[in-house]
């Protein structure tokens, strides 16, 4: 089978399209011939090995050499100990350790699979599982927004960010949207009540307070955040520099008794019946995953290029033949 392999860290040029070695399935696992992938940030960080935990697995050297976690196909062959699917199923999600999706065919026990609507098509549903799960835990579970609040999320035009902006509005928040120059107007049409172009403003600095704060690119000094905080704020960080996340484990509890705020870095499980809600919520029409790109299996490297220089609006996907 075909898949995009990478021996080194850096930049798109280091990967390469080639032939490897069909997996076959245990007994426990299913066959998926893939269909769609979508891009994620995890995906970014696993290419160039930063930030440093991006290297877990391969300090010098790649341990897995295909990247690619949010797929959607159709299964082949089951394994005889596996229950949950057919031959023939049409399925999405996350591939544990987000790792072999960019390829023709992976093997998973399909613990963090689902069923695909079929109201939706294979890319649609392969832009749904990072992303979505992402945003419904940072904005819905764990950020437990209410009508009325005021919610900031940095990285709003990004790949999860597009989900959380139309989350938090579905939840009836006012909401900020920052990102770069380019996306403005998409994070307006997403429903942002606010945008903020980080190139010509630091939302911690303008005086403005927020109930939450959700962070997909976080590299701002933890006070910094604090200073953006309404007492009782909270404030999640997805991902950023291991510097910021280093304070957030080690002040977090201190700035809690201190300030009454809270920072905390947002854990993210991949999780079936997340999954599963946040597709529900689409389905029924009150989000949807958007889109920006559609690439052909062998222009990965220019897909991964695209998304590294934080030009997509929503997400990118890949679909293979």
């Amino acid at each position: 089978m075909k898949a995009i392999v990478y021996y080194e860290y850096g930049s798109p040029d280091v990967l390469q399209i080639k032939e490897v070695e069909k997996p076959a399935p245990t007994d426990d696992e299913v066959l998926i011939k893939i269909h769609a992938i979508s891009i994620n940030g995890s995906d970014r960080e696993g290419l160039i090995g930063k930030p440093l935990y991006a290297r877990i697995g391969g300090f010098r050297k790649p341990g897995q050499q295909i990247l690619g976690s949010d797929i959607a196909g159709r299964v082949e062959v089951v394994g005889k100990n596996n229950t949950q699917f057919q031959p023939g199923d049409e399925v999405f999600g996350e591939i544990p350790g987000y790792h072999r999706g960019f390829a023709e065919y992976v093997c998973t026990r399909g613990k963090t699979m689902a069923l695909k609507p079929a109201s939706m098509t294979f890319e649609e549903a392969a832009a749904i599982p990072q992303a979505g799960v992402i945003a419904l835990n940072g904005i819905r579970d764990k950020g437990q927004v209410q009508p009325g609040q005021k919610v900031l999320i940095n990285g709003a035009g990004g790949s999860a960010g597009s989900f959380a902006v139309q989350l938090a509005k579905l939840y009836g928040a006012e909401v900020t949207g920052v990102d770069n120059t380019g996306k403005l107007d998409f994070m307006r049409a997403l429903g942002a009540d606010h945008v903020i172009d980080y190139t010509r403003e630091d939302f911690t600095r303008n005086r403005n307070q927020y109930d939450l704060i959700l962070d997909l690119i976080a590299h701002r000094s933890v006070f910094a955040y604090v200073r953006a905080l309404k007492p009782n704020g909270t404030a999640f960080f997805v991902g950023g520099s291991v510097a910021t996340l280093f304070q957030i484990l080690l002040l977090g509890p201190l700035i809690r008794r201190v300030a009454g705020k809270n920072v905390r870095i947002l854990m993210v499980p991949q999780d079936r019946k997340d999954l599963i809600a946040i597709t529900e919520l689409c389905e029924a029409g009150k989000i949807h995953p958007v889109i920006d790109r559609k690439y052909p299996f062998s222009e990965v490297p220019e897909a991964l290029r695209y998304v590294s220089e934080g030009r997509a609006k929503g997400k990118v996907v890949i679909t293979v033949e």
